[in-house]
């Protein structure tokens, strides 16, 4: 480590991370010297030195309140990994209270998850919870992964290849592929064959945050694909099949879901159904008692 960086080590210390932490969570520098215990131009002072460490204002004010910059959102992550590193070496964790806390949880999932379990998430939430909040991103495995082990994100859901350390990792729930065409169709009523699925068109979803472990489809064919979705938009797939004569082989709660929205038949493919399993992961090395149980809310939500 160079001299440089001792020095900047050395500027910084707890104090300004967990002032730095509750400027992001509160955007008023008034609330976030309450939930400190401290005085308002303490929090002030902790800024100007906040700012002056990372070359950055970090926090633009507004009348509404204190808003992040572009760098300030890039560093919250790291300094709430930060500040659960230093917690646990100095001897464990406080317990999470959801009722009081305002804690921010990251999670990683793909669309046809969260289209299943975002919105009984939303009201388990506001429930439990209410200032807790939550955000979602789509992310490839690879980079969830890695997001998850750098402490960018808290929890990781999707569908995983096998072989990475460094984390904990759970069944969230186990689906099936299934075969969603239109109401209406002038091949397909009820059910379909194997030579009708090989000949009809099909619109497939492009998303490598979904398709991890994906088995083969039935080797005797080659299926024609239509059109192919950019990821991950599997219900731009399922409007783009309520629309025309082309079908889609997708997870089967999702075309349930909607089936009766957007006038769908969902059928049983014309072989074994694919196997599609759900997986929820988080960091191994630590325990955080506040993701457990955001962790239990997830589960709760796709149950």
């Amino acid at each position: 480590m160079s001299d440089f960086d001792i020095n900047q080590v050395r500027r910084l210390d707890g104090g300004l991370l967990l002032v730095f932490r509750e400027l992001v969570r509160r955007r008023k520098a008034q609330e976030a010297a309450q939930a400190l215990g401290l005085s308002p131009s303490a929090v002030s002072h902790a800024l100007g030195r906040l700012r002056d460490l990372f070359g950055d204002p970090l926090f633009v004010r507004k009348p509404h309140g204190l808003v992040p910059t572009r760098r300030a959102l890039e560093l919250e992550p790291q300094v709430e990994a930060l500040l659960a590193l230093a917690q646990g070496a100095l001897g464990g964790r406080e317990a999470f209270d959801p009722a009081a806390s305002t804690r921010v949880f990251r999670m990683s999932a793909p669309e046809f998850v969260t289209d299943l379990i975002g919105g009984r998430l939303l009201n388990l939430l506001a429930q439990r919870a209410p200032g807790v909040v939550f955000t979602i991103e789509h992310l490839a495995q690879d980079r969830a992964l890695e997001s998850l082990r750098r402490g960018e994100i808290d929890v990781a859901v999707g569908r995983f290849a096998a072989g990475f350390g460094g984390v904990r990792t759970e069944v969230l729930y186990e689906d099936r592929y299934c075969v969603a065409a239109r109401r209406g169709h002038p091949r397909i009523d009820g059910r379909i064959d194997l030579s009708t699925y090989a000949e009809v068109g099909h619109v497939y979803a492009m998303a490598g945050s979904e398709t991890a472990g994906d088995e083969a489809l039935p080797a005797a064919f080659e299926i024609p694909i239509v059109a192919r979705a950019g990821a991950p938009h599997w219900l731009t797939v399922l409007m783009m099949v309520a629309a025309g004569d082309a079908i889609a082989t997708c997870p089967r709660r999702l075309a349930e879901r909607h089936a009766d929205m957007l006038g769908l038949q969902v059928l049983d493919p014309p072989f074994e159904p694919m196997r599609l399993t759900v997986e929820a992961v988080r960091r191994g090395d630590t325990d955080d008692p506040g993701v457990a149980w955001f962790l239990d809310q997830v589960r709760a939500a796709a149950s």
